[in-house]
């Protein structure tokens, strides 16, 4: 089975999803920036996933993840 998005935004170039994934039962956030052509997924894990999808940089600052190419 394959994730299911469970929430997207998309502003500015940069697209945001929360993906839930029903083999595992777990949350991700995947942001996509469509200028920079990087992508950054970030586990939920035990964060909110409401926070995590609304504030995936501030989140990925918090754990010291960088955008990948």
């Amino acid at each position: 089975m394959e994730r299911k998005e469970l929430a997207h935004r998309q502003n500015d170039g940069l697209e945001v999803s929360l993906l839930w994934d029903p083999r595992d039962d777990s949350l991700a956030v995947v942001v996509v920036d469509g200028r920079l052509g990087v992508t950054l997924e970030l586990p939920v894990g035990d964060e909110s996933p409401l926070e995590v999808f609304h504030h995936p940089f501030a989140v990925a600052s918090r754990r010291g993840t960088a955008l990948a190419a």
